[in-house]
């Protein structure tokens, strides 16, 4: 999933569009957009990509200048309309609209302790959770309310609240989830990825604070911390897969951490071959690095279809497995008769791999040789990567050799942790419980499917 925000600038309701475009990569089922002008909230929000769902006619509707938007993606239990966000609400003392980033950990028991208390749900959305745990809060101060309903949250998240002057933007108190912000003209924009302030012309200022709460309103840009414990674990799979290579993060550029990890990977495992190919998109950076540093030639040996989706982010895995045959294509000529070293960014199914070994065969590879610029996924991710279960993953009960007998290729190899780290330029210290099962938080919801 993917926020974005927009305050005190001219119709909003337009770069709140092509904000979300630019994010479109992080969710394809559904998208949605609020506005407020003169004290009412509009809002729009459809299945599909953006330019499915919004249009001229629907985009003029939304008027006003200040707006937060959302696009999502979810597995099969957690779709339909009424997930998509930014979510509405009515309330006496103000109506609001939230759109988040990210999974709790601890929902279940958020819902259970509010469900006792009286409350009744019509969606499956952390933000859904955040507004009645706001409410259950009896100051009169908006922040403490706030803080004390975020101090009850774990998990890795970005919120996005708007009021009928005022958006507040915040981020996790570990800091998995990325959130930027940026100035356009007289107004602020927030962003899941600073790629978004490239496409209006927004200048980034910073990236939000874990644990902090950014106000923007007519007094400006304003900060409060919700909690004092704060840590720096960005997911690593942001790096990895999930943002796009024009975005910093955390003052680390995406698209130099998957070169210096294709680097490090061509250390660690190398290859004889006679030309490297990378997986499009998210891996090719890392195929550059590994064939600089090899001297082995980069080929573009696979083509992607541009109008298919990321196939990892499907809701299924029937939908997933019909979304590699139409993605990609081999470029015979390039292939045929090769030594191939193929690198991809993470192997997490190994539907994906299995069917690209299979490609690279059929068009007369002589050898495929599979690098992977992330270490093994060894266990699920619950911080909003659709990974919750280990049985979905190719590397939770295999050995590396299993695992490339599984996808088909002539060796596999991966990165190591210690390189994911240093992969940003100095030694960092990302959340790798995907890869290594060290989890930043408590999993409370997940504690006794783990034990």
């Amino acid at each position: 999933m993917s926020i974005f925000g927009v305050y005190n600038v001219p119709q909003a309701s337009t770069i709140l569009y092509y904000g979300l475009h630019a994010l479109q990569h992080r969710g394809q089922e559904g998208a949605g957009i609020v506005t407020v002008e003169n004290d009412k909230f509009m809002r729009e929000r459809g299945m599909g990509l953006v330019s499915d769902v919004f249009n001229i006619q629907n985009l003029s509707t939304l008027k006003g200048d200040m707006g937060i938007g959302n696009v999502r993606y979810a597995n099969a239990s957690k779709g339909g309309l009424n997930n998509v966000q930014p979510l509405f609400f009515h309330h006496h003392s103000g109506d609001f609209a939230i759109a988040n980033d990210g999974n709790l950990v601890n929902a279940h028991q958020i819902t259970d302790y509010l469900e006792d208390n009286g409350s009744l749900f019509q969606t499956a959305t952390d933000s859904e959770l955040l507004a009645h745990l706001i409410k259950k809060e009896g100051s009169e101060d908006r922040i403490d309310n706030l803080k004390s309903a975020l101090n009850m949250m774990e998990g890795g998240f970005a919120f996005l609240i708007m009021t009928k002057n005022r958006i507040y933007a915040i981020r996790d108190k570990y800091g998995l989830k990325p959130l930027a912000l940026g100035q356009l003209g007289e107004g602020y924009v927030v962003a899941s990825e600073s790629c978004a302030f490239e496409l209006m012309g927004a200048k980034f200022i910073r990236d939000i604070e874990p644990g902090e709460i950014v106000s923007l309103d007519s007094k400006g840009v304003r900060s409060n911390r919700y909690s004092q414990f704060q840590r720096h674990k960005m997911c690593a799979m942001e790096y990895i897969y999930l943002s796009r290579p024009d975005s910093t993060l955390d003052g680390c550029n995406v698209h130099a951490y998957r070169k210096e990890s294709g680097r490090r990977l061509y250390r660690e495992y190398p290859a004889e071959a006679d030309i490297v190919v990378g997986v499009p998109d998210s891996s090719l950076s890392a195929a550059m690095g590994y064939s600089e540093e090899s001297g082995i030639p980069y080929e573009m040996g696979l083509l992607k279809n541009k109008y298919v989706g990321r196939t990892f982010i499907q809701p299924s895995q029937e939908m997933r497995e019909k979304g590699v045959k139409m993605k990609l294509s081999t470029v015979r000529e390039v292939v045929q008769g090769k030594r191939i070293v193929l690198v991809d960014d993470s192997i997490v199914r190994g539907t994906t791999s299995l069917q690209i070994v299979r490609l690279l065969r059929d068009a007369g590879a002589s050898e495929v040789h599979v690098r992977i610029a992330s270490p093994m996924m060894t266990h699920p991710c619950f911080y909003g990567v659709d990974t919750s279960t280990p049985e979905e993953l190719l590397c939770s009960n295999r050995t590396l050799e299993e695992a490339c007998a599984f996808i088909g290729a002539d060796s596999l190899g991966y990165l190591s942790p210690q390189s994911t780290d240093h992969s940003c330029g100095a030694c960092a210290d990302l959340c790798k419980a995907c890869f290594t099962g060290e989890y930043p938080t408590l999993l409370y919801d997940y504690e006794t499917e783990e034990d």
